[in-house]
């Protein structure tokens, strides 16, 4: 990447230095893998994607699924009735597609490389392996008696035992709902009884940034109120022995009697894969569900494509297997493609910030893609931590889960990257089952700009629609981003509540999908995220993206992470109030940086942009996941800490006291002048 003609702030991708590598777009084609569009640029496929999805569509869902009964309808659906139907009248087994058409190939690829907690001490689990772990599994559950349609919880740590739990309820036609395995009790239990759970599988005991955890106790206290449960498997990751009770099965023990072979059940292609639970503006999770060949036709098109993948690549995702970052990009997006698939089990920072990169020297992994979050965290620490291990396996850096800050990017793509890989800015949801907007797939010579997703992917047709439910034409413009219509990878409905997801996402703009997020078209006609419609702020009048302060403050090189809201101001409508996180370099200098930043958003954006409030507090308020829970910060800026609500997601839930406390020293200060 080099800086072009335009000046600050834009990259290109040099055609000469990456062409062999821009997965099959050479000199203006795009191999696709699919001899019906072979030979077309980037530019003339989505053109066909969006105008005749039919015939895109179904000539790749031919060529690069294997079917048990082909389809005889490649879609219906109608988006403003929220009917989604792909590949009516087709049959077929994703754990087939992800596994035994490689062994049939090359039965001693490796699939899986389990990075586990303790570096050096890595797995590899080839795809024959990983093929008989799935079929004890899978014959195991069948033996206690899991049915075809039933739902099982899966609440485990990264794992080639979680891989293949997700395979074998896939092979046999059984719905997994993957529970991320730090979330309380509480939590776990609210998802098994919505979801009317009636087995669970787990481990004993988990193992993250050298400290263990333990599993089977969450999940004995989760069941009984659980009535549903008929059965617990519970799997060994570390020696140590937990109490089991009357429901509990060790699971080692009995897949070690179990064949190594279970016949795969034809599943029609409208049918469950899986469900996973979201965030609801109501607070209440909601549990998307997705369905079987057009979640994973879309999780491996796209991983192929915005990754630049091609085959023998070692991909890595650092995504936890309980977020759909996990599902597509870990699991069912490599694993269709044949790839190999990093499993990280640890932490940014263990057992010291250089972990990302020493894993990536020893593993040569070649797709890095992470978190914002943990880029910005490790924006603390000195460089030296990457630049001690070499990364030049590194052939493309990816970031997910929010919109990346230019400070971030710049960080991610000059000192990790050392300014040579295209990084992409990927977004997209859990309700989207794979990548909807990012800078690759592109056109040879294509421009990367930083902190912008840009480009959408195949089928995907962006609009962006304005209060009054009117598309907005033309670029240089803001609006509510939707999608117009239909792509095989979208979520299907809200387990048990149809009318909530069309609620949702149908009813907000007749015949579009809403997203939820504000979006900016650029002046070339590229995507640029703007953050939650829900954290914009009307300031006197002016509608801002409490996101776009977050970027100018971010841009502070003693400030690795902002979190603004908006509270409500007498005169003003609205007021932004900022809690900043501060480098321990600059902590005596409080003040001092507190100006520049309200400089630097005045400069930024306008002065009507400044925060109000700026609060220096240690840490935010995150889920697991990595995302700020902004409800809580809004609440502790109005003095409303009575009624937090549900705080068990969060990764530490005692940041919130400290926060509480920081407010209300900032608030006697401010008394006091």
């Amino acid at each position: 990447l080099v800086r072009n003609s335009h000046g600050h702030g834009l990259w290109k991708l040099e055609q000469t230095s990456l062409q062999h590598r821009l997965g099959g777009i050479m000199a203006g084609r795009v191999s696709i893998g699919f001899s019906h569009l072979a030979g077309k640029t980037y530019s003339d496929l989505y053109e066909l994607s969006v105008k005749d999805p039919e015939t895109f569509w179904g000539s790749i869902a031919k060529e690069r699924l294997a079917w048990t009964k082909p389809f005889d309808q490649v879609t219906d659906c109608d988006l403003s009735s929220g009917k989604i139907n792909w590949f009516l009248g087709g049959q077929l087994n994703v754990s087939v597609n992800c596994l035994d058409v490689h062994v049939a190939k090359d039965p001693d690829r490796v699939a899986l490389i389990w990075e586990k907690d303790e570096p050096g001490t890595e797995e590899r689990i080839t795809y024959r392996e990983l093929l008989e772990m799935t079929c004890r599994l899978a014959n195991t559950l069948k033996s206690y008696g899991v049915q075809r349609g039933e739902r099982v919880a899966i609440y485990m740590p990264v794992s080639p035992m979680a891989v293949a739990a997700m395979m074998a309820c896939a092979r046999i036609g059984a719905v997994h709902t993957v529970v991320f395995a730090g979330f309380s009790s509480e939590a776990l239990a609210g998802r098994i009884q919505d979801a009317q759970c009636k087995f669970v599988i787990t481990c004993n005991q988990g193992v993250r940034g050298g400290r263990i955890f333990d599993l089977k106790s969450t999940v004995d206290k989760a069941v009984k109120s659980c009535p549903s449960i008929r059965h617990v498997f519970v799997a060994k990751r570390i020696n140590n022995s937990v109490p089991m009770g009357k429901l509990d099965i060790s699971l080692d023990e009995v897949m070690a009697g179990q064949s190594s072979v279970c016949a795969p059940e034809p599943m029609d292609s409208e049918e469950m894969l899986f469900m996973l639970y979201t965030s609801g503006s109501t607070g209440k999770p909601k549990g998307i569900v997705h369905t079987q060949a057009g979640y994973l036709l879309y999780a491996s098109l796209t991983h192929q494509y915005v990754f630049d993948y091609t085959p023998g690549d070692v991909f890595g995702c650092v995504a936890d297997i309980g977020w759909i970052t996990g599902h597509s990009y870990v699991v069912y997006g490599p694993l269709c493609n044949g790839a190999t698939s990093v499993l990280f089990e640890s932490t940014p920072v263990y057992p010291n910030p250089g972990r990302y990169w020493e894993t990536v020297q020893r593993l040569r992994i070649n797709q890095f893609y992470g978190a914002p979050t943990a880029i910005r965290l490790l924006l603390k620490y000195e460089e030296n931590w990457v630049k001690k291990y070499d990364r030049s396996s590194l052939k493309t850096l990816a970031s997910v889960g929010e919109p990346i800050n230019h400070e971030a990017w710049e960080w991610f793509h000059n000192v990790v990257g050392d300014g040579r890989c295209p990084l992409v800015d990927t977004w997209w949801q859990t309700e989207t089952g794979g990548v909807c907007i990012a800078p690759l797939p592109a056109e040879p010579g294509a421009e990367i700009r930083p902190a912008m997703a840009m480009r959408p992917f195949f089928g995907i047709q962006p609009a962006l629609l304005g209060e009054k439910g009117q598309i907005i034409t033309g670029n240089d413009v803001s609006g509510a981003l939707c999608i117009s219509q239909p792509w095989p990878g979208m979520a299907r409905t809200i387990f048990g509540n149809h009318q909530r997801f069309m609620d949702a996402y149908f009813k907000p703009y007749q015949g579009q999908y809403f997203t939820g997020d504000g979006a900016y078209r650029t002046e070339d006609g590229y995507y640029q995220i703007t953050g939650r419609m829900d954290d914009v702020i009307n300031i006197s009048g002016h509608r801002l993206g409490t996101a776009e302060i977050e970027d100018a403050l971010d841009e502070h090189p003693d400030v690795p992470e902002t979190a603004v809201i908006g509270i409500p101001h007498e005169i003003k409508g609205e007021v932004p109030f900022a809690f900043v996180v501060l480098k321990e370099s600059a902590s005596e200098n409080q003040q001092a940086v507190v100006e520049e930043l309200r400089h630097l958003v005045a400069t930024r954006i306008a002065k009507y942009a400044v925060p109000d409030h700026f609060l220096v507090v240690k840490r935010l308020p995150k889920t697991r996941s990595g995302k700020i829970m902004r409800r809580i910060l809004r609440k502790v800026a109005m003095q409303d800490t009575s009624n937090l609500g549900d705080v068990s997601t969060l990764d530490d839930p005692s940041v919130v006291s400290e926060i509480i406390e920081a407010h209300k020293h900032y608030r006697s200060h401010a008394a006091k002048k």
